[in-house]
């Protein structure tokens, strides 16, 4: 029973970073009041790059390069949602279709139909002081980002609620004519966060074609950006209630990966199309239970005209 798991929360925390990084991206653009439904393009942009990248520097300069590739496929929904005041909804939709396209033209045109040809991994940390201790050791051998995505939503959170510039990205998002009052601006404010909101997203892209997987291939990311949404609405937009909402979907889909593997048998009682969908069944079933209580910042979706004051 302890294998088991011990072995769920390695998987789990193999899984998560990819999730975390994504989900917190989306809290930080929404927080500032613009929707974010792109984020999934934005993560398919930056696993994309990122594998690319990787086939001719440094796997670690290459996650850097895919972070940048979801901010600038971010940048084209600011563009859209903040400087011409368009749907924001219909912009993110917009992204995600573009980047799905391209991406699998890309990777038809330069590789082959299945993946990028194969790259190598981020290193994985050793932790010495837990090696050899049972279930505490399946925290040891991950990636550097892995432990980042523990610790950035505490950051995160302190940030937003305990500094002045997170004061000033939720008041944008609750009230940003108020803002505009003080002398601040509202659209630097608000594509301050969209742009770090595509460095996230882009991150946890990255994550995926770099340390889950030593590829990108053509699915990537499977519907993990959307996951990430639920997991920030089912977060009330909090970075904390987000982070927690993120790892419960990663167990979800390390349950899934050990319910194949460690007991094969199940799939003769438990169709396997049910085990691929039990992370999203997942997701459903507690945006379900959730209903309609909702803390969205109340000027989100809403673009800002100055002339409205």
């Amino acid at each position: 029973m302890l294998e088991i798991l011990e072995a769920l929360l390695f998987s789990t925390l193999d899984a998560a970073p990819a999730l975390i990084f994504a989900t917190l991206g989306g809290v930080l653009s929404e927080r500032a009041g613009v929707v974010n439904v792109g984020v999934e393009g934005q993560m398919r942009a930056g696993a994309f790059v990122a594998a690319v990248a990787a086939l001719s520097m440094p796997t670690p300069l290459a996650v850097i390069v895919g972070m940048v590739a979801g901010a600038a496929l971010a940048s084209v929904h600011g563009y859209l949602s903040i400087r011409w005041r368009s749907d924001q909804v219909v912009s993110g939709m917009a992204i995600n279709l573009v980047a799905l396209a391209g991406g699998t033209f890309l990777l038809e045109a330069l590789f082959s139909p299945n993946g990028t040809p194969p790259i190598e991994q981020l290193p994985r940390w050793q932790l010495p002081l837990i090696q050899d201790i049972p279930l505490l050791r399946a925290l040891s051998d991950h990636p550097g980002l892995a432990y980042l995505a523990l610790v950035l939503p505490f950051v995160f959170h302190a940030v937003l609620h305990h500094t002045p510039i997170g004061l000033r990205l939720r008041a944008v998002g609750e009230k940003p004519h108020a803002v505009a009052t003080l002398g601040l601006s509202v659209p630097l404010l608000r594509w301050g966060a969209v742009l770090g909101g595509g460095l996230l997203a882009g991150l946890g892209g990255a994550v995926l074609s770099t340390a889950v997987l030593d590829r990108f291939e053509q699915h990537t990311p499977a519907g993990l950006g959307f996951m990430a949404l639920a997991a920030m609405v089912f977060g009330r937009w909090t970075p904390l209630g987000a982070f927690g909402a993120a790892s419960f979907f990663a167990f979800g889909n390390a349950l899934r990966i050990g319910l194949a593997s460690s007991a094969p048998e199940i799939l003769d009682v438990i169709p396997q199309g049910f085990l691929l969908a039990l992370p999203y069944f997942l997701t459903l079933l507690l945006l379900a239970i959730q209903g309609q209580r909702s803390s969205a910042p109340a000027a989100l979706g809403t673009p800002y005209e100055q002339e409205s004051r």
